[in-house]
């Protein structure tokens, strides 16, 4: 809510001191800045400067220089925010196409069948499992080698975990090369189980699971040290808002690949055999690589705010 109050006071305000007769307002607005440094916004996103001033038609909008501050930095997050959509877009890949391979291969495990809908269980086993080498190993030889007392920057952590996306896909893309290959050898057109086990494909789980624990674990806590203590539940909110967008920019990018490939696109018909899943993992693989590039730019831009702020 105060996001919107400051973009519509500094909008309108914009308006009215651009107008040729309030002179009044102009030479205000320049008096504002001559005010000493604590109370004059600053020089960032300057067009929120404006929501600070105190002119009669928007009074009950006027907002402080602290909740302009407050404003300025939340959208200062929101392209690092943005960067982590494709991630959620590629994990959504565990619980749909990675399912229906799966139930294409041999799923025993010895005696045991394993439902092919239960596959998403081993991301959840391989963070219970890496967390607490994270925690106890990376993070302490980190410390050691950074000599800082955070080990690894929120910003690193959302970064490796990227980076990892970019290998799980590519992983994802190779198995399903091995997997076509046996199934062309059984005949693209059978139900039976291929003699291929299922558990090929927990490697991109494991590197999936891998970077949502590096880029969870760090947004969060990057938007809980980072937002001013008024905001730290919308920036936090926006991690599972995150989550959320990539899962609805999956569907769009199925439906995206199956028209631009003609009637028999790439993710089209009822037997999985005949899809080009792989072309398809190969495609999330560069998106990924260049989200990776996009996200690379703004963190380097990005200047933390220093010390955390306690509430």
């Amino acid at each position: 809510m105060l996001c919107l109050q400051v973009v519509v006071a500094s909008m309108l305000n914009t308006s009215i001191v651009k107008s040729p007769s309030n002179a009044s307002i102009k030479a205000q607005q320049k008096e504002e800045t001559t005010k000493p440094t604590s109370e004059t916004p600053s020089s960032s996103l300057k067009f929120l400067n404006r929501a600070a001033i105190n002119t009669p038609a928007c009074k009950f909008l006027q907002c402080s220089v602290l909740q302009v501050e407050d404003v300025k930095i939340v959208l200062k997050v929101l392209p690092i925010f943005g960067c982590t959509i494709m991630l959620n877009c590629c994990l959504a890949q565990l619980s749909t196409f990675s399912v229906q391979q799966a139930a294409t291969m041999n799923t025993k495990i010895g005696n045991l069948k394993v439902p092919p809908a239960s596959l998403p269980i081993f991301p959840v086993v391989f963070i219970i499992l890496l967390a607490p080498i994270y925690d106890h190993i990376i993070v302490p030889f980190a410390r050691k080698t950074t000599k800082s007392e955070m080990g690894i920057s929120h910003l690193q952590r959302i970064g490796i975990g990227l980076l990892l996306s970019i290998v799980a896909m590519a992983i994802a893309a190779l198995v399903e090369i091995k997997r076509k290959r046996v199934a062309t050898k059984a005949g693209l057109d059978t139900h039976d189980p291929l003699s291929i086990t299922f558990l090929w494909i927990a490697f991109q789980y494991l590197f999936l699971g891998s970077a949502d624990l590096f880029t969870l674990a760090g947004l969060l806590e990057f938007f809980f040290t980072e937002a001013p203590v008024s905001m730290r539940s919308l920036a936090t909110s926006l991690s599972f808002a995150s989550l959320a967008m990539g899962y609805y920019l999956s569907s769009v990018i199925v439906s995206i690949v199956n028209s631009a490939t003609g009637e028999k696109g790439w993710l089209s018909g009822t037997n999985l055999n005949h899809y080009r899943l792989e072309r398809f993992y190969w495609l999330m693989c560069v998106l990924s690589a260049l989200n990776f590039l996009h996200y690379l730019f703004w963190a380097n831009r990005y200047k933390y705010r220093g010390a955390i702020v306690n509430p």
